[in-house]
């Protein structure tokens, strides 16, 4: 399949960048050049935020029950083209194909769960306190839309963000990762073949600094709503905070896994695994640090160890790949060098812990034991394949090492007694905490977290609200 040259996508039209620069873009598995990117410069931007803003205009006017039909529309044309779509994702990105495509389908769910939200962005009559006197409270659409996303999950970073504007009645340009842009302009392309107005989507690319302190201040731009690093998130919060911008934050984790001698320790190994090598671990709610109690430790390391080493690692095209390559040669320098410094701190390698072959961004599914906290990886999020498994014995104990960080968005936990759970539940500061499974980011639920790891929500009807204001009415019959 040829991969395309990507363009821009500004006031409903398809076209490349207004000084003909263009960005290359790599196969993870090859290294390959397959392809360009078109970069967009300040002529391209002010276009796209003249056009986001008479965009808005005229969504805002559309009904709800009208914008949701389309949001449908474009939902059922993503299933229908997930096969090509997804072949372009594997090939930008590394993951593996069924990775790719279940992202995709995954994509559609997205998009009709917040058309049907959007019609239930639901005001509220506040009796008064004086006869004649109605009270009001509406709910409006923010405004045009700043939307930045990166490269490990190039269609699901965009579509959360782009569905809730849109439902809610906003328009947006949405800066995609250059690394990854195909699949993203695909999304987009869902949209416009649907039918949403010109003006109503923007796509751009180019350098992600130039454009975000371009785009935020800018007095078109109501609302930033960014994935990414931490440090890039709160340089660009500020940034916002300046300009009185409302903001949503999904920023970096290093999500505990907790395991209690009371666990099923089969099932916690095999669940912990599949999320952990999911996306060769490039998942911002990846389980990062495994936290298992001294009775079941080297029971749980057995077989965490077995799971990790029967990972098939290769090119995500390959059917029988169940690992693809990391997205680019810095995640493999990263994971590099967090297991040197985990072994030279004292930590065993159970598992992995190198490169594999010359060619390609890949890198095994690592283990890594009995790991100190001054260990780098222990303290940064490593965003790759590299499990962390440490002991401990007491609940207190646990619940310390869970909330020494900074970060806070999810977090794991395995045991058989309610109480337990219960109580870890509420021991850990966390955006989402999941017991007994791995059951988040499902479109109806809420996603986001705390301290470090950002604010606000990417899912469940909490999304809706950091695209809406609410205006109070009153009024006095004469």
């Amino acid at each position: 399949m040829t991969y395309p040259n990507v363009l821009l996508h500004i006031d409903g039209k398809w076209r490349g960048s207004s000084s003909g620069n263009t960005i290359a873009v790599l196969d993870p598995a090859t290294e390959e050049t397959i392809g360009t990117v078109a970069h967009a410069d300040k002529t391209d931007l002010d276009e796209a935020l003249a056009a986001a803003d008479r965009g808005f205009k005229q969504w805002r006017a559309v009904s709800s029950f009208d914008r949701a039909k389309i949001m449908h529309k474009a939902a059922g044309l993503m299933r229908e083209r997930a096969d090509t779509i997804a072949v372009l994702m594997v090939r930008e990105q590394g993951k593996t194909l069924a990775e790719a495509k279940a992202e995709t389908l995954s994509a559609a769910d997205i998009i009709e769960w917040f058309a049907e939200e959007g019609r239930r962005t639901y005001g509220r009559v506040i009796p008064a306190r004086a006869p004649g006197v109605y009270q009001l409270a509406v709910r409006e659409p923010v405004g045009p839309v700043a939307a930045f996303t990166p490269w490990n999950f190039p269609i699901n970073q965009v579509v959360r963000k782009l569905s809730a504007a849109l439902a809610a009645g906003c328009s947006i340009i949405v800066k995609a990762p250059e690394e990854t842009p195909a699949s993203p302009a695909e999304l987009i392309r869902a949209f416009v073949d649907a039918g949403v107005p010109a003006g109503v989507v923007n796509l751009v690319y180019g350098i992600p600094s130039e454009i975000s302190q371009y785009l935020i201040p800018h007095p078109v731009i109501r609302k930033i709503s960014f994935t990414g690093s931490t440090n890039v998130g709160k340089q660009l919060a500020a940034l916002a905070g300046l300009h009185m911008k409302r903001v949503t934050m999904e920023l970096g984790g290093h999500a505990p896994a907790i395991v209690f001698d009371d666990a099923d320790v089969d099932a916690a190994a095999k669940i912990l695994s599949a999320a952990k090598y999911r996306n060769a671990g490039q998942v911002c709610i990846s389980p990062t640090r495994f936290l298992v109690q001294k009775g079941v430790y080297n029971n749980f390391i057995e077989k965490f160890v077995a799971g990790a080493k029967s990972i098939k690692v290769g090119n995500g095209l390959d059917k029988d790949s169940r690992m693809g390559a990391l997205a680019n040669p810095r995640r493999v320098t990263a994971i590099e060098e967090m297991v040197q410094d985990a072994a030279g701190k004292g930590a065993k390698i159970a598992a992995g812990g190198h490169r594999i072959g010359n060619k390609g961004y890949f890198f095994e599914p690592t283990v890594v034991t009995d790991v100190p906290t001054d260990a780098r990886a222990m303290n940064e999020e490593p965003f790759g394949p590299l499990a962390l498994i440490s002991p401990f014995s007491t609940f207190d104990e646990v619940a310390g090492e869970a909330n020494r960080l900074p970060f806070g968005l999810a977090s794991y936990a395995f045991t058989s007694s309610t109480k337990t759970a219960t109580a870890i539940g509420a021991a850990i500061e966390s955006g989402m905490v999941s017991i007994n499974s791995f059951g988040l980011a499902l479109p109806e639920v809420p996603f986001g977290g705390v301290k470090d790891s950002g604010y606000g929500s990417e899912g469940g009807t909490e999304a809706m609200e950091g695209y809406l204001n609410t205006k109070f009415i009153t009024q006095t019959g004469v």
